[in-house]
């Protein structure tokens, strides 16, 4: 096999049973053992010594079980697009490439839920639906992988109405670091049978076994959807019609915030007309004509409240089509507003109540900074990020960036929130989670020695060694 200076295992003989296994689909090319060892974020990868592109679940297993008597570790890759380190191979190994494995296995109609490989992508699962009255809710804006979204416990813009994959997977086959092939959960919508591994193994990032295939809950397409688009004249403004709209129980789908930094860069990527580059709400509501008609009334009138202007609603797709295509490329947006630099995105969650101060002391941290950093969130559920833009070679810029990442998750704990609302842990947030969890931590790494003792599945991540 052909070596690097960044090979780790190259010698063992491992890598050479899953080449001969393998084939075509086992590659040690550097491009491609580059492409895996790093996600969308920007932490710096680490390339493994092998991808090996699965196609069942019955193939992850038999790697598994090399990689175990060998100790070799292992690491699940689908669409590539985590933001927290969740893919560099810190200790070289295999990555296990299951984009591949992108079969619907079954719909059931009926009983509104599906099972899919892992490497399905929620756009394709969606396009697959098209015909039959439902859809899968679950939208983090990138056209992640259904097992990487498990893997991340990922949420998005319809998380307020929708929850998070943690309330949308039923559940899971799972690889186990020896080989063992295990199934959790089930298609009943509620069970009290032993311990809920399902939720164990959701959120883990692929630390305690490789999700190979998902069962999800799906819903029934709404009968009409309706988009409002409203402006205000301050962060405290407009934060406060998001409280007061949740806190007033009216059933909305998404609510997103732009800041006024966020909305001018918008404006510009996404070519928005009519609209000013002031802080900025986008609304979401399903149900009948008569319902979304209702809750958009019930909105503009608390939005009224706190002086917002420029109510629009519609419920024509192009229209809102094009909006929540805006909002989901915020962050090229911000990195087309910041050519030459890099985008350092994080996210935090609070508690809703809570919500104004943690964004107000978050935007006076961003001011006081000097750097260029456009809030955008998932309001609704009190889950924000920020994108900072840095110069990768101005140490001083960086230093500032991540000082100002330390902060903002800081103070979200602080706040009784967490360090990360959908992004996950990676390896970049590690040093937060005893900060947040205390002595549970402890009780994690015995969940992970149980599970993974010799650590070999994706080591490095969530805990520190």
């Amino acid at each position: 096999m052909a070596q690097t200076a960044e090979t780790k295992h190259g010698n063992n003989p491992g890598i050479g049973i899953l080449q001969q296994m393998f084939g075509d689909r086992a590659s040690t090319s550097a491009a491609v053992r580059d492409q895996h060892g790093h996600g969308e974020g920007w932490f710096p990868g680490a390339p493994p010594d092998l991808v090996i592109f699965t196609q069942t679940t019955e193939e992850v297993s038999e790697i598994a079980k090399v990689c175990s008597e060998h100790k070799i570790p292992m690491i699940p890759f689908g669409a590539g697009t985590s933001l927290e380190g969740h893919l560099a191979a810190l200790e070289g190994g295999v990555s296990i490439d299951v984009s591949q494995m992108n079969a619907v296995l079954e719909v059931n109609n009926e009983d509104l839920d599906c099972r899919v490989q892992a490497g399905v992508t929620r756009k394709q699962l969606n396009e697959y639906l098209r015909d039959t009255g439902l859809f899968f809710p679950i939208d983090p804006g990138a056209d992640a992988s259904l097992g990487g979204m498990a893997s991340t416990r990922a949420s998005g813009t319809n998380a307020v109405r929708y929850g998070t994959m943690r309330e949308n997977v039923l559940g899971l086959t799972v690889v186990m670091a020896d080989g063992r092939i295990i199934k959790t959960g089930g298609r009943a919508r509620k069970s009290a049978a032993g311990y809920d591994l399902t939720r164990i193994f959701v959120g883990a990032e692929g630390t305690l076994g490789i999700i190979t295939e998902v069962q999800l809950r799906l819903y029934g397409i709404p009968e009409s959807v309706t988009s409002a688009v409203c402006q205000y004249p301050d962060l405290e403004s407009a934060v406060n019609t998001v409280i007061l709209t949740i806190q007033s129980g009216i059933p909305v789908a998404r609510i997103e915030l732009l800041d006024e930094v966020q909305m001018g860069a918008c404006i510009d990527y996404s070519k928005l007309e009519g609209f000013e580059r002031k802080v900025t709400l986008f609304f979401e509501f399903h149900g009948s004509e008569a319902s979304t008609a209702e809750q958009a009334g019930q909105v503009q009138a608390l939005s009224d409240e706190f002086g917002g202007s420029a109510f629009r609603w519609t419920s024509q797709a192009e229209e809102r089509t094009k909006l929540w295509e805006a909002r989901h490329n915020a962050f090229y947006a911000a990195c087309a507003a910041a050519p030459g630099k890099k985008g350092m995105a994080t996210d935090a969650c609070v508690p809703i109540s809570k919500l104004a101060d943690c964004i107000l002391d978050t935007k006076r941290d961003i001011e006081d900074s000097g750097i260029y950093a456009p809030i955008v969130g998932h309001v609704g559920d009190g889950n924000y990020h920020l994108c900072l833009m840095f110069d990768p070679n101005d140490a001083d810029e960086l230093k500032r960036a991540k000082g100002m990442v330390e902060r903002l998750n800081q103070r979200a704990i602080a706040y009784g929130g967490t360090c990360t609302g959908e992004h996950g842990i990676g390896y970049g947030k590690k040093h937060f989670l005893t900060a947040e969890h205390g002595d549970a931590v402890a009780v994690m790494r015995q969940l992970k020695q149980a599970f993974d003792p010799d650590n070999l599945m994706n080591p490095g991540k969530i805990l520190s060694a």
